[in-house]
């Protein structure tokens, strides 16, 4: 089964490290107003959903959100978050630990777009 968001050991490593240090934590595709379009993660419950927020999948058992008008652009493809070093969004959790979350993707093919029309 294919998922629309998944994450690099790298990111999932360094999702564990936000949790143990924050708790339950969140992650919002940025639509690239003040931090770019960056995978923003948050303490759970610090960033207020709205009726258009769609909720991609999960990676590393923390939900992962992207705004409506964000999903219906990149629906085609699948979102991978990995790490980088340096400092990213100045909202995100991680910019204090010297890394930041990266965004990547790939287009899914034929066959994965089919199989995933049929779930939605």
């Amino acid at each position: 089964m294919v998922e629309r968001v998944i994450a690099t050991d790298a990111a999932l490593e360094l999702i564990e490290f936000l949790k143990a240090k924050h708790g339950p934590i969140m992650f919002h595709q940025s639509g690239g107003c003040c931090d770019g379009s960056s995978p923003m993660c948050y303490p759970e419950g610090d960033l207020f959903l709205g009726g258009q927020d769609v909720k991609l999948g999960e990676i590393g058992d923390t939900p992962f959100y992207m705004h409506k008008n964000q999903f219906d652009y990149w629906s085609h493809t699948q979102l991978i978050i990995d790490v980088v070093e340096g400092r990213g969004g100045m909202f995100s959790l991680e910019g204090v630990e010297g890394k930041r979350f990266l965004t990547r993707s790939r287009a899914f093919t034929a066959e994965e777009l089919e199989g995933l029309q049929v779930k939605s």
